[in-house]
């Protein structure tokens, strides 16, 4: 009977550890590179998740609003182009604000790059922007229009060849102030 007590309050005792690493970094660890799933990445002092990714069609309804806001003299995608977007999402973990970076770069296998439009965040809400985030601030922060979007994550907009599709993967870097690469995520497309 002894015995018996001792296995069950063993057991209790695994199960609850076990549970107990639930939302921890054990469990679910921060990288620096990670795939189009959800994963956090770990770029310097900030965490990146990217929310989607995904082709955009200016002539929809809910994709027009993300084409907003494009700088004087762009041109519309031609028939061998078109707009991408990644929509990302950032935290400070830290005790001490941090400034996430506006420094990315889409590599294809290929090692064609392509960097974002630079939008106005004037005339689209959805625009990332780089931005100093106080201890466990996010971007985008909350209630802002990027924040309650279909997406909720802000957006960097891309043109892309679409002779992407036989370089695939794409990845983002994420990239510092002197262009290190802090971190790497897989893209859909």
């Amino acid at each position: 009977m002894r015995v018996r007590r001792l296995w069950i309050v063993a057991c209790a005792l695994t199960l609850g550890l076990g549970l107990g690493a639930c939302g921890d970094k054990v469990a679910h660890p921060h990288v620096a590179d990670a795939n189009n799933d959800g994963d956090y990445v770990d770029a310097g002092p900030l965490t990146y998740q990217l929310q989607i990714s995904r082709v955009l069609n200016q002539y929809s309804t809910e994709d027009s609003q993300y084409v907003k806001g494009l700088p004087a003299g762009t041109t519309a995608p031609t028939a061998s182009q078109q707009w991408y977007g990644v929509f990302l999402w950032a935290k400070n973990q830290t005790s001490k604000p941090h400034t996430t970076t506006d420094n990315f770069v889409m590599v294809d296998t290929e090692g064609n790059k392509y960097y974002p439009v630079k939008l106005n965040p004037d005339l689209n809400p959805y625009a990332w922007t780089s931005e100093t985030l106080a201890a466990q601030q996010t971007e985008p922060i909350p209630d802002s229009t990027a924040f309650y979007g279909p997406t909720q994550g802000q957006l960097l907009l891309f043109k892309i060849g679409t002779s992407a599709y036989a370089n695939r993967p794409l990845t983002l870097q994420i990239l510092g102030s002197s262009n290190q690469k802090l971190a790497t995520i897989s893209l859909d497309l």
